[in-house]
């Protein structure tokens, strides 16, 4: 049977939280996340980020989360500002779109925004014939597994503060992000930066779960309002609040970040030392090594990934995500399975 590491959520989840739910399950309480786990677990974010004031709301995934919080942020005419690559660009089915919102995408090699992508989309639209641009989507980590820096965020809020726009980072592999051996900044540095952002745990261990916070009080009004529109308040609610407070309560949360990170990391290194070249830095659980055609027929054969996009008529970019359950023995396995096979150097002038 392959491995696979075309994601990472493949596994169900943390046998914590089966535990966590199976000792809860027989005992009644309230619906719509406010029985006594989910406030426990808001209790915690909000001392996590240090922003007792924060609104935090449990949903289900994070295109739901992405979906719902863009469209309570927006009027009708406003629209969002994103990179070519970001998930609600490519990966949610036009969710945002069809709550009527037009996505602003900007090309980017690496995954992450700037500030000047941000000045030349509001300069290009500039009066009542156009959408107007209002929020700023920016995933942390990006889809292509950077992460950002603190001097970047803070470049980003200041465009923002600038031109009276809205900051929503989305925070599917935060914990990654948070843990990545290039993170510099703070949960609460990163919240004082964001008027909302959510914290991932679909991705990171859960069975299915995401917090949404929000730090901005004027998108507070009325958002559960919101979340029953859209589908998104869960009446049996306390299966999310389980999930985090289980996950938050000892740090088992970053505690799996850090060693899907760990293990991409000697991953990263065995492809490296092999003699090949990665698409863009390998920061997170998300890799992106290039292998020649070839070779990726081959390691098909035992493991699955995705190939990410094509470098030349020999060669593709191919993506491996390192998750909270994968094993030692199969980052060797896969390590070994390229010893001796590494024809990449013409390939050097490329990623210069």
């Amino acid at each position: 049977m392959k491995y696979s590491f075309l994601n990472d959520y493949s596994e169900g989840c943390h046998p914590a939280i089966i535990e966590a739910i199976k000792n809860s399950n027989h005992g009644q309480c309230d619906g719509y996340g406010e029985e006594v786990y989910c406030k426990k677990a808001v209790d915690i974010l909000k001392n996590l980020i240090g922003k007792p004031s924060a609104d935090v709301h449990f949903l289900t995934s994070g295109t739901q989360t992405n979906m719902v919080m863009i469209s309570a942020a927006l009027r009708p005419h406003e629209s969002v500002i994103a990179t070519d690559m970001a998930h609600i660009a490519t990966h949610e089915a036009g969710a945002v779109e069809s709550t009527g919102h037009k996505i602003n995408e900007v090309p980017t090699k690496d995954g992450k925004l700037r500030p000047e992508d941000i000045e030349n989309v509001v300069a290009e639209h500039f009066f009542e014939h156009m959408v107007h641009p209002k929020l700023v989507f920016i995933s942390n980590t990006t889809e292509a597994g950077t992460v950002y820096t603190k001097k970047e965020l803070h470049a980003i809020r200041e465009t923002c503060d600038k031109h009276n726009l809205l900051l929503y980072i989305d925070g599917a592999r935060l914990g990654m992000a948070m843990t990545s051996q290039v993170n510099d900044i703070t949960l609460p540095e990163l919240a004082s930066l964001a008027d909302a952002f959510y914290v991932g745990g679909t991705k990171n261990g859960f069975m299915m779960g995401e917090a949404l916070i929000i730090v901005n009080d004027s998108l507070k009004p009325f958002f559960r309002y919101h979340l029953k529109q859209k589908g998104a308040l869960l009446a049996k609610g306390r299966f999310l609040g389980i999930q985090f407070l289980c996950m938050l309560e000892n740090n088992l949360y970053f505690d799996l970040a850090e060693y899907a990170n760990l293990l991409a990391i000697k991953l990263s290194a065995g492809i490296e030392a092999a003699g090949f070249n990665f698409c863009y830095a390998p920061e997170s659980n998300q890799i992106f090594p290039v292998f020649p055609n070839t070779l990726i027929k081959k390691l098909e054969g035992d493991y699955g990934f995705f190939v990410w996009n094509k470098i030349n008529d020999t060669h593709s970019c191919v993506r491996l995500v390192v998750s909270w359950a994968s094993t030692e023995s199969k980052i060797n396995s896969f390590i070994d399975d390229l010893k001796g096979t590494s024809n990449n150097s013409f390939l050097s002038e490329y990623f210069q």
